[in-house]
């Protein structure tokens, strides 16, 4: 049996190292904070398999310079923030070379098409069958001209295979009845479920991995003490040493601050996320719905309805700015005229954003006995069970049933 540490314990932490304990390692999970309070106690909830193109597309280039000259618009970089982003932005560009987008693509798409089948096989294993949804995702579009801003994705999904169905006005009302007759087309995402509470999953398997005997540490990593034979102990702010034989890094937005305390940079930036929590909405949702001209999403999830999207490009340390919430609420009131917000809660959290779109998992390039599982953006949740998956079979010596190249750690 190996000795190994995952420090992250978000959705990616957590299933990395359930899955580690249950395949008969000795595993720690330490975070700074309980199990799920970051980026996956509020995310959108959605298992959003037909999400992974590059950001990096030309039909996001197209819409960037309004976006960032609308005040209310989707993306929002800071003035401050913006001398930062420059080699991320730089590194941004480059992937959005037609090769290099088709390559991205693929790498996006093994993935996505791995995703039910793994999730499926670690909510069995974990008796949590019945977090997953049944229904799919809407993506609506008033009128023509947004539904063909919007066709490149279309056409990617259908060159790759997902199953997808375009509606007219009558049928998107006739499952979604609450939304306004404002809009004229929408595509049903049968396989973008959703879980009913992201949270009480996290909570719930990190609670399955104690039970097979795993450790939950809470502490800040302050740094390494390395050997020859790589990192031998990590060191916490309080002062306490935790010895390690192997560790994975898969601490979300924060692990760049990690890896270059190893003298291992990796281009990795926040996109800070907003969300907002309306526990009396007044109406009721089959489906998650997705607007992609007005860039927001609404899921009933966590006992009540979420609004959530927007990017916002401010790094680790600034406050928040919760009238980007807000602006959210506003238009998603547009998709539900009949909407209440009376009872809400506001939250903003750190998606860990590569310039390719594409997560880093596996083995450090520096360290021997390193590895990485981060960067997965807005499809942590999506991507948890497979990467799970994927990076226990890594650390343990196991083919990975998918090429892992294009998820090295060095690939930038």
């Amino acid at each position: 049996m190996s000795s190994i540490v995952v420090v992250g314990a978000g959705i990616i932490g957590v299933t990395i190292a359930y899955e580690l304990q249950r395949r008969g390692n000795v595993v720690t999970l330490l975070d700074k904070a309980a199990p799920g309070r970051g980026a996956s106690y509020g995310n959108m909830a959605s298992i959003a398999v037909t999400e992974f193109m590059p950001a990096s597309r030309p039909g996001i280039w197209a819409q960037m310079p309004k976006w960032l000259l609308d005040p209310e618009g989707p993306v929002r970089i800071r003035p401050a923030y913006m001398p930062k982003l420059v080699p991320w932005f730089l590194r941004f560009l480059a992937a959005s070379r037609p090769s290099k987008l088709r390559e991205l693509e693929a790498a996006g798409a093994v993935l996505c098409r791995r995703v039910h089948e793994d999730l499926d096989v670690l909510l069995k294993q974990a008796g949590l069958t019945q977090m997953l949804t049944a229904e799919g995702c809407l993506s609506l579009y008033a009128d023509k001209a947004e539904f063909k801003a919007d066709r490149e994705h279309i056409d990617i999904l259908a060159r790759f295979g997902f199953r997808h169905e375009i509606l007219g006005g009558n049928a998107i009302r006739d499952l979604e009845p609450e939304l306004t007759t404002k809009i004229g087309k929408a595509v049903l995402f049968p396989d973008n479920r959703s879980i009913s509470d992201p949270y009480k999953l996290v909570t719930a398997l990190s609670e399955r991995f104690e039970a097979l005997g795993g450790r939950i540490v809470q502490g800040d990593v302050a740094g390494f003490e390395q050997s020859e034979a790589g990192v031998s102990a990590l060191r916490l702010a309080d002062g306490r040493s935790v010895a390690v034989e192997r560790i994975v890094l898969a601490a979300g937005a924060f692990t760049a601050r990690l890896s270059a305390l190893l003298c291992e940079h990796i281009p990795l930036e926040t996109e800070r996320g907003y969300h907002t929590q309306i526990m009396d909405p007044g109406i009721s949702m089959r489906h998650s719905i997705i607007w992609p001209a007005r860039a927001f999403m609404v899921t009933p999830t966590a006992g009540g309805i979420r609004v959530g999207g927007t990017v916002e490009m401010a790094g680790l340390d600034a406050p928040a700015d919760y009238r980007r919430a807000k602006i959210l609420v506003k238009r998603a009131r547009e998709a539900l005229p009949e909407l209440k917000t009376g009872r809400t809660s506001e939250w903003m959290g750190h998606r860990p954003a590569l310039p390719d779109t594409v997560p880093v998992m596996g083995p450090s390039a520096k360290c021997r006995n390193v590895w990485y599982a981060t960067g997965h953006g807005h499809l942590g949740l999506t991507y948890a069970a497979t990467t799970g998956r994927l990076m226990a079979d890594l650390i343990t010596g196991i083919a990975p049933p998918v090429d892992m190249k294009p998820y090295r750690v060095d690939r930038f």
